[in-house]
């Protein structure tokens, strides 16, 4: 049953939507952990305990965004099949040691899922569904936490001082 106020239209959009950042989230989730698993250095237990948390952050708003998709009364598509054809994700680079290209090459993940995030923000709005521009918006906002906690164990200047 379609949810009251909105045209399947902007049903569809919105499945769509939320189904494309589902698979590159589980993709980053993916690679947070890989690097999580693998990073070495002096601030080891920092980055491998910050890494873990980022990841169950970024669950968090994975679970939401697959429930939406059903509260919709669409599927969520999240199999590992599924997700390497749907992804828009750059992938991981398995050979990485050293805390801080890990960190590097997370935030470079980051700061690109947060613009599609915040361009499907923009998409949602447009097709009028405000329920699923704010599971956007809210996840927009942490993983821009998330990212300046990250880039604040690189020590580099911000970029507007």
């Amino acid at each position: 049953m379609p949810i009251k106020g909105l045209e399947d239209n902007t049903i569809r959009s919105s499945i769509s939507a939320l189904n494309a950042r589902l698979a590159d989230t589980i993709t980053f989730r993916l690679a947070l952990k890989q690097a999580h698993w693998n990073v070495k250095g002096p601030n080891f237990i920092a980055v491998h305990e910050l890494l873990d948390q980022v990841a169950e952050r970024v669950a968090l708003h994975e679970d939401t965004m697959a429930e939406q998709v059903q509260t919709l009364g669409g599927q969520a598509i999240g199999t590992a099949e599924a997700i390497v054809k749907a992804t828009g994700m750059k992938p991981y680079p398995t050979d990485l040691v050293q805390s801080d290209d890990h960190i590097r090459a997370i935030c470079a993940r980051m700061a690109d899922l947060g613009e599609k995030v915040r361009d499907s923000i923009d998409e949602a709005t447009e097709a009028g569904d405000d329920a699923t521009a704010d599971i956007f918006t809210d996840y927009s906002r942490q993983l821009d936490k998330d990212l300046w906690f990250l880039e604040s164990h690189l020590g580099e200047a911000p970029k507007f001082a």
